[in-house]
């Protein structure tokens, strides 16, 4: 029998493919534009929406931004967006353990903490299996991100230094520098990650 003292998330971690063709087309975009504007090839990007790859933390990020889209609705979560409270009346600062939206990345999965709404501010938990990556090359946009390794450890490259995390380490840096991040360990790392909205003009 289940413990109904705990959690369990509302939506179970599933495929991003279809949430990034609806939100797509609901702007109009072809296949050839939403390529235009990532960097990210269109064979790639079809193979994502039907759910015959799992893209990259890089390829992810590259499409999210192109379409121009918070990172809530990347996770298929639209709750606060419209009304003060939700239905079991909780204010919009709020989420629920039990109401976290996930999404798995074959070897990565977010879980999304920020409440509903579009924050400047997002804070998710990465679990990260071993060998697990955030990709074949780094990432970089304008941003300041931060987090605490919760269990697990983190091999963590920043603008070609690279670290070593354990449980208990933290850390924070400029999101422009080019960075990426591995689990050599032998047991999934779980990571407190939080993602920074900057001002572009300091990127200029």
């Amino acid at each position: 029998m289940s413990d109904p003292d705990k959690p369990t998330p509302e939506d179970t971690p599933g495929a991003i493919g279809e949430t990034f063709r609806q939100m797509r087309q609901n702007q109009g975009i072809s296949l050839r534009e939403l390529s235009e504007k990532s960097g990210v090839s269109v064979g790639t990007i079809s193979q994502i929406e039907r759910d015959l790859a799992n893209p990259s933390m890089r390829v992810l990020t590259a499409i999210r931004r192109a379409l121009n889209v918070p990172m809530q609705v990347m996770f298929g979560d639209d709750s606060g967006t419209t009304a003060d409270s939700d239905a079991d009346g909780d204010p919009p600062f709020l989420r629920r353990a039990a109401k976290r939206p996930r999404i798995d990345l074959g070897s990565l999965h977010k879980e999304l903490l920020t409440s509903g709404g579009n924050h400047n501010l997002q804070i998710m938990i990465l679990t990260i299996e071993p060998g697990g990556t955030s990709g074949n090359t780094t990432l970089s946009y304008p941003a300041e991100k931060g987090g605490l390794v919760l269990e697990g450890e983190l091999m963590l490259s920043v603008d070609n230094r690279e670290a070593h995390l354990e449980e208990g380490d933290s850390f924070v840096f400029d999101s422009a520098q080019p960075h990426a991040f591995r689990n050599d360990g032998d047991r999934p790392a779980r990571i407190l990650w939080v993602i920074g909205a900057v001002q572009f003009d300091r990127h200029l």
